[in-house]
């Protein structure tokens, strides 16, 4: 792992917007840099939504955050692991894997964490929003 990279990019659950629990625990440790988008597609598995990495033109706009307190990268890191499943037991497959991305903010690009879904999106539909609290939002108006 790259060290010096601090960021991380959420797409999900953990987005300001969607006022989880988790992610009010969390914002202690982080602090929102910008909105932003990463190549990658969003799928609905029935229960949730998940996001896969793409070389496609297709992006994800969500939020680019900093951990506030270098030192404490990797608690942190840790916490967010451990909410996103990727701690399992021996042989067992996480739901997500944790890869270093191009963040797009307008002209800028960072580098940063995200976390992509790591099972089979097979027979899936894709979201075609591609702002997943957009998505929720319109989803539950109906």
């Amino acid at each position: 792992m790259n060290n010096e990279n601090y960021k991380l990019f959420v797409y999900g659950s953990l987005r300001s917007g969607f006022k989880n629990p988790v992610y009010q625990y969390l914002s202690k440790y982080v602090s929102l840099i910008c909105e932003a988008s990463i190549k990658g597609k969003l799928y609905n598995l029935g229960n949730y939504p998940v996001g896969i990495a793409t070389t496609d033109e297709k992006f994800i706009v969500s939020e680019l955050y900093s951990i506030k307190t270098p030192l404490k990268f990797s608690w942190a890191i840790g916490q967010h692991e451990d909410y996103e499943g990727l701690n399992t037991e021996e042989g067992e497959k996480s739901l997500y894997k944790r890869q270093e991305v191009i963040v797009y903010q307008n002209t800028n690009a960072y580098l940063a964490w995200a976390y992509w879904f790591n099972r089979d999106i097979s027979g899936n539909p894709e979201i075609e929003s591609d702002d997943l609290l957009q998505y929720q939002q319109q989803k539950n108006k109906f």
